[in-house]
């Protein structure tokens, strides 16, 4: 489980294993402690620490409460554990009760990694005030932790803090059988603190920027009942909760996981950067990875993703603040950061198209549910569509952060984002939006769609739309039927680009791009449903592409640069609104996305597909050591909701479906760059020059015949284009041309030629 309170608390927390594993102060990609859990011992050699028990029951006071109650069971004991965090204080509250054999007695075990951070931890065990608190530091951050027994006094016994795997708490016991060390003060490095308490009794866990102050903190809130914390983290939650739109007519049990996931979304939502949002409060497969990054990062695609299922709740301010945390993270040159901490500064610094794209969107879709409330969006969508128009349509990396080229749902949200840019734009710049938007959509199949290839023959089918068209091609005029290798993360290297299948293409779909009964998608549908499907346990679940190297290796053991991808609950949300769109019935997807949950309704990135391991407790259609939860997915389980209750995807674009309606544009045009340059021009076209300069074009036909020279115009995006009057040329007739870049007063300095075809 995941949680964090409503109120001004700046504190999450993550919850595995039966104990609470990270909490993150103040601001929601800041990790401060590793794990918090209890050890449960008598003084003749018996102990056992909660996380390796392994028998126990987890369950929270309400759907949607991120409020934790843990019942751990042994035969000689029952170890009930309760926490929330305050509405008012940085602090965690814990409360417990031992029951069972009264010769046994609790350590509590906290293990500090104050900013994110293993080395330069200290600690130490120091009296605050006259109250016995447990202290660690380092740099601008501090932890305490105090505890009162059920008499309201302080509940510490013995006390000790140490450095990991040297002097703490849990290497005392595992040599020793029992408590024996009592050190004041350890560090710095990565430092622990245990100590003895009572059968019952409250923590707090206090983080602030001093020992002091954390200490203070902690103390306070120990002066309320626990119960009145618990009262309050439920009544808030029920409140928001009640205040999101819910679809009429659902099902129990779908409408129970839709305020899961409702919760997940908000969870996940930073305070001190407004509006932004990190990708999953998890690490996947954190127990043998440590990545500092993790998923406690903010991409604008995920972001977008959030945003979208909060708009279909009509969590309006949310949304919102989302968009202007976007306008206030966007680059000068348009683009936003593969990822970034919150503050705005890149973690990864790739370039995908699609994250350009979706605030624009975003943006269009509060401005259609009349929701946009004056944010200035006009400068931020300029900049956007200015970098989506020069370098696309190419994508330097596609969704799943990896090859460069023309990928389907890349080129999909960026042919959306120009159309409903055009809501914001003037001019020039409104109509060569539009233009571009109608030249890539008329060209998806010659870009993307290949026929006649060993996996067509094999499946029966005419084709399908690759995973990732290599962007050179568009410069050679190359078919996609000629394409080689290309770059990934598949586990065969040898898989050529024309065999690598992926399920992006169900986007142009879901946009309105195509309609869900072409031949082209149909086709391209029978192809994933028979190389990318599973059929788990717990409902069918899609793999990403063909040969995906991303999850764990076959024998169960951790991702580590290579493995086997696997099925994403993600994935058949997107396969459940294509059926949506085909006139199917999408209760099977939802329920498939249910079973894959963990057992409170956690949706994680990837499920196990495979035989079980119990090794490594992998079992079929369940959650595998991926990131638990990923709130993209949670997003997707609550647009098709949604979309189900609407009769349509809850996020189509509306300017989009309006202009295509999901048929391929005929057009009279085509585009020779920036970046995509064809080599074929159909007879009675015009020929529309597009350039990232202003340039004077000097141009003939027919081997430089009837020479002229044409200047450019601005289209205010970034782009100067100019269209040559060819549209009387008849087949087998040639354009050439060159231009001379008017700032700089030089020439290209190689001659391009066109040739006008009738096919």
């Amino acid at each position: 489980m995941v949680g964090t309170s409503l109120g001004s608390s700046r504190l999450w927390f993550t919850v595995a294993e039966g104990i609470v594993t990270e909490v993150y102060y103040p601001r929601i990609d800041i990790p401060q402690i590793k794990d918090l859990g209890f050890i449960i011992a008598d003084d003749c050699g018996f102990w056992v620490e909660l996380r390796r028990l392994r028998s126990y029951r987890v369950s929270v006071p309400g759907t949607g409460v991120p409020a934790v109650e843990i019942v751990h069971r042994h035969p000689r004991f029952v170890f009930t554990l309760q926490f929330c965090p305050s509405q008012r204080r940085d602090v965690l509250l814990l409360n417990y009760r031992l029951d069972g054999d009264e010769s046994l007695r609790t350590y509590a075990l906290l293990a500090a990694r104050l900013g994110g951070e293993a080395e330069n931890n200290t600690a130490a065990v120091a009296t605050h005030n006259g109250r016995t608190v447990l202290w660690a530091e380092q740099g601008p951050f501090a932890l305490a932790l105090a505890a009162v027994g059920a008499n309201g006094v302080d509940a510490w016994r013995r006390c000790s803090v140490g450095c990991l795997e040297a002097s703490d708490g849990w290497q005392d016991f595992n040599r020793h059988g029992r408590m024996t060390w009592q050190y004041d003060d350890a560090g710095p490095g990565a430092v622990a603190m245990m100590g003895e308490l009572p059968a019952q009794a409250t923590l707090a866990v206090g983080l602030a920027t001093s020992k002091g102050a954390a200490a203070t903190l902690a103390v306070s809130s120990l002066l309320e009942d626990f119960s009145a914390a618990w009262d309050a983290q439920c009544r808030a939650w029920e409140a928001w909760l009640s205040a999101c739109r819910r679809p009429p007519a659902l099902r129990a049990d779908i409408d129970r996981m839709l305020a899961l996931s409702a919760m997940v979304l908000k969870v996940h939502q930073d305070r001190t950067y407004c509006g932004a949002a990190v990708a999953s409060l998890s690490v996947p497969w954190g127990d043998s990875s440590q990545s500092r990054g993790g998923y406690h990062l903010v991409w604008s695609r995920d972001l977008v993703e959030t945003a979208g299922a909060l708009l279909a709740m009509e969590a309006y301010d949310d949304a919102r603040d989302a968009l202007r945390y976007l306008v206030a993270t966007q680059q000068q040159d348009g683009h936003w950061f593969q990822n970034q901490w919150l503050g705005g500064s890149a973690f990864w610094q790739g370039i995908q198209l699609d994250e350009v794209a979706l605030p624009i969107l975003l943006a269009a879709a509060l401005y259609e549910r009349s929701a946009l409330d004056a944010i200035p969006v006009k400068d931020m969508i300029e900049r956007a569509v200015r970098f989506i128009a020069r370098e696309g349509p190419a994508t330097a990396q596609d969704r799943w952060e990896e090859d460069a080229g023309v990928n389907t749902f890349t080129l999909a949200v960026a042919i959306a984002a120009l159309v409903e840019a055009s809501l914001f734009l003037d001019g020039e710049a409104r109509t060569f939006a539009l233009r571009l938007a109608d030249y890539w959509n008329a060209r998806l199949e010659d870009w993307t769609f290949v026929r006649d290839t060993p996996s067509a023959r094999r499946l029966g089918v005419s084709g399908y739309y690759l995973r990732t068209r290599p962007a050179d091609a568009l410069t050679r005029d190359r078919t996609p039927s000629e394409v080689v290798q290309i770059k990934n993360l598949a586990r065969d290297p040898d898989l050529p680009a024309t065999a690598q299948i992926s399920t992006d293409f169900l986007q142009l779909v879901r946009y309105g791009l195509r309609r869900a009964d072409d031949p082209f998608i149909r086709d391209s549908v029978k192809v994933i449903d028979r190389l990318l499907k599973t059929d788990t346990p717990s409902g069918p679940v899609w793999h990403r592409y063909n040969d995906d190297g991303y999850g764990e290796h076959d024998d169960g053991s951790a991702f580590d640069g290579t493995g086997r991808g696997r099925g994403w609950p993600l994935l058949t949300g997107e396969r459940g609104h294509y059926a949506l769109a085909a006139g199917e019935d999408v209760l099977p997807y939802l329920e498939a996305m249910m079973a894959m949950s963990n057992p409170l309704g956690l949706i994680p990135e990837q499920v196990w597909d495979s035989d079980p391991i119990a090794e490594y407790d992998l079992r079929p259609g369940r959650p595998s050591g991926s990131a638990m939860p990923l709130v993209w997915a949670h997003s997707e389980f609550v647009k098709l909701c949604y979309s189900r209750a609407l009769g349509r995807p809850v996020d189509r674009p509306t300017a989009t479906w309006a202009r295509y309606r999901g048929t391929r544009p005929k057009i009279d045009f085509a585009i020779w760059g920036p970046n995509a340059r064809p080599r074929r021009l159909h007879a009675g076209n015009t020929l529309c020059i597009a350039l990232k300069a202003p340039a004077r074009v000097h141009w003939g036909i027919n081997g430089w015949k009837e020479i002229q020279d044409i200047d450019t115009r601005d289209t205010g995006l970034g782009v100067h284009v100019v269209d040559l009057p060819v549209t009387g040329l008849a087949a087998g007739e040639t354009i050439q041309f060159t231009f001379l870049w008017l700032e700089a007063e030089a020439w290209e300095g190689q001659d391009y030629e066109v040739l006008v075809t009738t096919d």
